[in-house]
């Protein structure tokens, strides 16, 4: 298995960084790694005319994507910000799941192909909303869009959701040991996850 683990986080040495950080080491041997921090790429987020006039991928972002592609299994760590991912790894999505490279609409039809598929994916997300209460009260906004707008929709599949909160008010101090635990055990069993070959 080839996984591939993505910091989503602005922000260096941050509890993102150190979920990343258990899940690696909790990988079977033999597991091909690789890890990626978008807050080093150099890259524009924006997408100003859309997917009509697509610009050139600047290398860290022809890079990153290459490594998608070759992954069997994605890892992502980011914080929830305002229902979401924060605004640049928003942009890095924006960028990278091109028409054509990671979907083709169908010409005769409203269906697509999801180019990305045989690859499944983690996300590690956290937060100061207690999970619970991001189901019970806004209807999972972030894992909805990740299954069904995003890594879904290219593909990926099994999406298995891990969300970490609240981190605040001694949160993350006091849950730490507990998520470390369930986070091995996600690793553990990554590589069962794919169904399916690559498209």
């Amino acid at each position: 298995m080839r996984a591939l683990l993505i910091d989503g986080h602005s922000d260096g040495d941050r509890l993102s960084s150190h979920l990343l950080d258990v899940y690696q080491n909790a990988l079977p041997a033999g597991t091909g790694i690789r890890r990626l921090a978008i807050r080093d790429m150099q890259f524009d987020p924006d997408l100003p005319r859309g997917y009509e006039d697509i610009p050139p991928l600047e290398p860290d972002l022809a890079a990153a994507l290459d490594e998608i592609e070759a992954c069997d299994h994605l890892v992502l760590a980011f914080p929830l910000w305002w229902g979401a991912e924060p605004a640049r790894m928003k942009g890095f999505w924006d960028r990278i799941l091109l028409p054509r490279r990671a979907f083709r609409y169908h010409a005769k039809d409203l269906w697509w192909d999801r180019l990305l598929k045989g690859r499944s994916a983690d996300l590690l997300v956290t937060m100061d909303t207690p999970p619970f209460y991001l189901r019970l009260a806004y209807f999972d906004p972030v894992g909805w869009r990740y299954r069904r707008q995003v890594l879904g929709f290219v593909g990926f599949r099994p999406i298995r959701r891990g969300y970490f909160g609240m981190v605040r008010r001694g949160g993350a101090e006091k849950s730490l040991p507990r998520w470390r635990a369930r986070i091995e055990r996600m690793a553990r069993t990554a590589g069962g996850l794919r169904r399916g070959g690559k498209g």
